[in-house]
């Protein structure tokens, strides 16, 4: 039993990034831009937010630095697919090898990497936290209690709001909404500069939170598994949280297996999360046969506006 409860208290310091990651995504692909930079900004968030931290020690404007980081650097991106309609594929996977390159230049030029911050430690809600067994699930740091306040937040924005409804119906079909009125450069632009904000928090959570250090590469893949998250969601917020909990207790059971003196092999474990990634679409695509799915219609069409 106190295996169990050490894995279910390990299980959201693992789900968190996923999660944030992939509701940022969905917040950029609703609008109708394909987003495949998330591994790029993550680390970018990671980065700043470890240079934050060592500059001025407080976790909550590392956090923000972090996100408006990423933001800054997804004008890069919008810019190209938004104004100059450059392939959304190709410029994704160039934002992300522009962001690899350089937050590791920018982490060994300033001594950055490996070097341990002191960030805000768990906390915990009593009662709820002295249960047994469960009890670890609420002894955590704030962000893990704030992210699902965070998804209620863009759910109610996608859904209830007047620019939430807009930015939709930009994703779903830009001509009508073009000829409604709706800026919709302007819709996308902003939305790709919001969903990274989320990616940004998505990698500061890993290095200043979770493993409290930097070292370049350190998200491992894990926005490219948040990609892959999305579409097992079918760009649904609660749907993702789902499946980044999901991911979550399958990459927490891996040490905790470990402790328990079980002996994986050591290119296993790496890949598990991939295989994992590749089973979940997978099944997708196979449940999705024949039509369907919650995908927006304009998806990684880049819009021309035509004379009128």
């Amino acid at each position: 039993m106190e295996l169990i409860g050490h894995w279910l208290g390990s299980v959201p310091d693992f789900a968190v990034p996923y999660a944030l990651a992939a509701l940022g995504l969905i917040l950029t692909e609703r609008s109708g831009v394909l987003a495949l930079g998330a591994e790029g900004l993550m680390l970018v968030g990671a980065l700043v937010a470890i240079g934050a931290q060592l500059a001025f020690g407080a976790t909550g404007i590392s956090l923000l630095l972090a996100m408006g980081a990423a933001s800054l650097v997804s004008v890069l991106f919008a810019v190209m697919v938004v104004w100059l309609r450059i392939h959304q594929v190709i410029a994704g996977l160039a934002l992300v090898f522009f962001c690899q390159g350089l937050s590791s230049l920018l982490g060994t030029l300033l001594g950055w990497t490996n070097q341990p911050v002191t960030a805000q430690g768990a906390v915990a809600l009593w009662p709820l936290s002295a249960l047994p067994v469960v009890g670890g699930l609420f002894k955590q740091n704030p962000v893990v209690f704030l992210t699902p306040f965070i998804f209620l937040a863009v759910v109610l924005f996608l859904n209830r709001s007047a620019t939430g409804l807009k930015l939709r119906a930009v994703g779903e079909n830009p001509q009508a909404a073009d000829a409604a009125g709706i800026p919709v450069g302007g819709m996308r632009f902003l939305a790709i500069l919001a969903g990274a904000a989320l990616v940004g928090l998505a990698g500061a959570y890993i290095s200043l939170l979770s493993t409290k250090l930097w070292i370049a590469g350190m998200t491992g893949g894990r926005g490219w598994i948040a990609v892959g998250l999305v579409i097992f969601a079918r760009w649904s917020p609660w749907k993702a949280l789902a499946g980044a909990v999901l991911f979550g207790c399958i990459e927490a059971l891996i040490p905790q297996l470990a402790a328990a003196g079980v002996q994986l092999p050591q290119y296993f474990v790496l890949m598990t999360p991939y295989v994992v990634t590749l089973g979940v679409m997978v099944w997708v695509a196979v449940g999705q046969r024949g039509g369907g799915g919650s995908q927006p219609g304009a998806l990684g069409e880049p819009y021309v506006r035509e004379e009128r």
